[in-house]
């Protein structure tokens, strides 16, 4: 959308941008305290993290081709992976720029006290503050003025930084390289641990995303810009140490000799005094104060632009959208972030909070490159980019593996910094962003269409199949007659999709006997007397042939292997088992016999059941296939079936038994399935394209309906109306489904008509709480 900003930056200004945002602290501040943790692999060091910033590079040059819009990392991260982690990002990587651009203004002090030899004529802060407002009010006026005076600096820097490594050189030391490019001699750890203290070094090179609504050309320009200035920074890096060490004297495993206080870590310039003298000490702190403010400008050019990036999708207060009618930058946005790093400066120690910050660098890297899988797998309309990442997904898995791998190794201290800040801004996206949005990142709405893809295979199959399917009524004591008869009619309703064996087994207790065998007692019995209505008719839904004796020892029925016709048959049988303890009978009946579905009555549950589980709770546990729970309240046919999905996907074993009861009684179903207030669009439009899918499936008529409630309950029990049958599903019941009673129990309670609560074996084996969550995420 237009958004006021100029495209004013061409490929140089691009690279200079990227050049400015990484070649500062990382060339003039960290060889010195690296080389004290790896020693000379410190070289080798620098590599690694080049190496490991790769993935996110090229993920972010993909996304910026996209979606050439200001906010790079947080805009590509929040349209991937959603609002929430969004934010994380954005409000992160803010902080993390102006951390960086407040240690870039300081971090020059040991170059101007080794120039000073101990004595500065003003404070270190004083100088630092002066040089922030003036980088701050050449943001406000213009990035074409920034994007210039970048060049320019940058220009200079690099300049002294060739003759630099040109003179140094031929007059590099061999035996002080010594083991340079050996991990060996350092040890794996020690080098991953100087690859993470100097990863922040390449952190300036997806700055270029940050500004790209003001890069002309973006998709020729971004991509060059970043990949130029990688590949450019790290050999200039690998060069500068190279030089550095092979010059300057390393005694007890610390580079250089500086007696100075407080310009011990002023390497680079002790080694231009060992080569050049004084002249070059001169020049080597020139281009570090050239280095550093570079940094810290594009620190401030690219922070701002964050604030901004958020403000339009309503994560942040709109008013940082606010763009200056005679410069065209984001004014507000510029001045809250030059106010946060003039804070830093006057009152903060930057240094170590500049340390936590890159920790939190490597963990939005990360969300980068899981941000590009969420474009790529979400296959999101008009995602487009002119560039495509290489070597996907192999790569992204690399480098998020490896990210994660290197955070390990910075301590406990940034770990928690990042972790601090990451609850920060979720605390922030909760308490002001939440209800001001009403979309979702692309990898959400991918693993939504997946997870509906992969539940209407499974249904298709279950529909198609014609394996037999083999049914246990279990009744007990408690049951009534009436019940019975319901439980019967539903079991054998499935034989009109195909072939059923139908098993009604009373289970009756018995006392305990000290001399008796362990299993149950199985009798085969006649056609039940309460299967007959009233008038002691046989009831019309009752297949021809029902309660035949069995023709197999083992309990079930052996279904003849011809038939007639193609159509699907049912047979019936009668049993009672007598066991000392019916549930557990009902459990190892099954499951010797290998029925599909046990069929029980519902066991409402008082407060005291529910919190420590009743024999419904224990069967439903135990079960070794699916389970269909029966709320009788009197079943004489129905006209509409409502099919309930409070969250996720419907159970194909559902869906097949309200399919096969339309078909018996002539009903039609209705799907009927919940989603928050706050939904996204493409969350009701996923559903939808569900929804049609699934009555394509089905053999009778079917409609669909959606709704929209924050309570699920009462809005579903609303739609579910005059129906005249529930199915529905069967909650896992945590401490709250065990105090007030699970949503689906509540909304079989809720209603008038008789209810079918189902659990799917397989699926809830196999989804455990991770997958739980996820389908609640994912559909919520």
């Amino acid at each position: 959308m237009p958004s006021g900003l100029k495209r004013d930056l061409g490929l140089p200004e691009t690279t200079a941008i990227a050049i400015g945002a990484m070649v500062g602290s990382g060339i003039f501040i960290l060889p010195a305290l690296a080389y004290e943790i790896a020693g000379t692999t410190v070289i080798l060091a620098f590599i690694i993290a080049a190496v490991l910033v790769l993935p996110a590079a090229a993920s972010k040059a993909e996304m910026a081709t996209a979606m050439p819009e200001d906010g790079g990392t947080y805009i590509y991260v929040e349209r991937g992976m959603g609002p929430l982690l969004g934010t994380i990002a954005g409000v992160g990587t803010w902080f993390s720029l102006s951390f960086k651009g407040a240690l870039a203004l300081v971090g020059g002090v040991p170059y101007l006290i080794y120039l000073a030899g101990g004595e500065l004529p003003l404070s270190i802060r004083a100088i630092a503050i002066t040089v922030a407002v003036v980088l701050i009010a050449l943001n406000l006026v213009g990035s074409d003025v920034t994007g210039r005076f970048q060049v320019g600096i940058v220009a200079i820097m690099l300049a002294i930084m060739m003759l630099f490594i040109t003179i140094g050189t031929p007059q590099v030391q061999a035996p002080r390289l010594e083991g340079a490019f050996d991990p060996r001699s350092s040890g794996a750890l020690s080098l991953f641990e100087a690859a993470g203290a100097v990863f922040v070094s390449y952190a300036g090179v997806t700055k270029v995303a940050s500004v790209a609504e003001e890069i002309e050309n973006p998709s020729r320009n971004i991509p060059l810009g970043i990949f130029i200035s990688l590949f450019f920074t790290a050999a200039l890096y690998v060069l500068v140490v190279l030089v550095t060490i092979g010059v300057v004297d390393a005694p007890g495993g610390t580079l250089g000799t500086i007696d100075i206080p407080g310009a011990e870590d002023a390497v680079i310039a002790e080694a231009a005094n060992n080569l050049l003298g004084w002249p070059g000490v001169i020049a080597i702190t020139i281009a570090a104060m050239f280095a550093l403010i570079s940094t810290a400008n594009a620190g401030i050019l690219s922070a701002s632009r964050y604030p901004f990036a958020m403000a339009r999708d309503d994560l942040a207060p709109r008013q940082f959208t606010d763009i200056s009618e005679r410069f065209g930058t984001p004014s507000k946005a510029v001045t809250l972030t030059g106010a946060i790093i003039l804070l830093m400066i006057a009152f903060v120690p930057i240094l170590q909070i500049a340390k936590l910050a890159s920790a939190f660098q490597i963990l939005v890297f990360v969300l980068v490159n899981l941000a590009l899988i969420g474009f790529r797998e979400g296959a999101v309309d008009g995602y487009d980019p002119d560039y495509v990442a290489p070597l996907y997904p192999w790569l992204q898995l690399f480098g998020i593996v490896a990210g994660l791998g290197l955070l390990t190794t910075m301590g406990t201290i940034p770990i928690v910094g990042a972790v601090v800040i990451t609850g920060g801004s979720m605390a922030w996206y909760y308490t002001y962003a939440h209800k001001r949005i009403d979309r979702e990142g692309a990898a959400r709405s991918g693993i939504r269409q997946e997870v509906s893809a992969t539940a209407l295979d499974r249904t298709r199959d279950l529909f198609e199949s014609t394996r037999e399917y083999d049914v246990l009524v279990a009744i007990t004591e408690r049951t009534s007659d009436r019940a019975k008869r319901d439980m019967v009619r539903m079991a054998t309703d499935l034989g009109r999709l195909r072939t059923t064996v139908v098993t009604v087994a009373e289970f009756l207790d018995v006392p305990h006997r000290v001399f008796h065998e362990d299993h149950a007692e199985v009798y085969d019995l006649d056609e039940p007397e309460w299967i007959r209505d009233e008038s002691g008719d046989r009831p019309d839904w009752l297949p021809d042939g029902a309660f035949r004796p069995p023709k197999r020892t083992s309990g079930g029925v052996q279904i003849d292997a011809k038939r007639t016709d193609d159509r699907p048959t049912t047979k019936v049988e009668h049993r009672e088992i007598d066991s000392e303890d019916h549930k557990e009978a009902i459990v190892d009946y099954a499951t010797y016999e290998g029925y599909d579905l046990l069929v029980l009555e519902r066991d409402r549950a008082h407060l005291h059941e529910r919190m420590f589980g009743n024999e419904t709770d224990w069967l439903l546990k135990n079960a070794p296939c699916d389970v269909m729970l029966v709320e009788d309240r009197g079943f004489d046919g129905a006209d509409e079936i409502a099919v309930v999905a409070a969250r996720g996907t419907y159970d194909p074993i559902k869906l097949l038994i309200a399919d096969a009861v339309a078909e018996e009684t002539g009903a039609s179903i209705h799907l009927i399935q919940a989603l928050g207030e706050d939904a996204p669009d493409t969350q009701r439009e996923d559903v939808e394209q569900y929804h049609q899918e699934l009555i394509s499936i089905c053999t009778v008529e079917a409609r669909s309906s959606i709704i929209e409630t924050d309570d699920r309950v009462a809005g579903l029990a609303r739609f579910v109306g005059d129906a005249d049958l529930l199915v529905t599903g069967v909650d896992s019941s945590g401490l709250r489904g065990r105090l007030l009673s699970s949503p689906s129990n509540q909304l079989v309670e809720s209603v008038e008509c008789t209810a079918v609560m189902v659990q799917g074996h397989d699926s809830t084996r196999a989804q455990g709480l991770i997958g739980r969550l996820l389908m609640n995420y994912v559909f919520k």
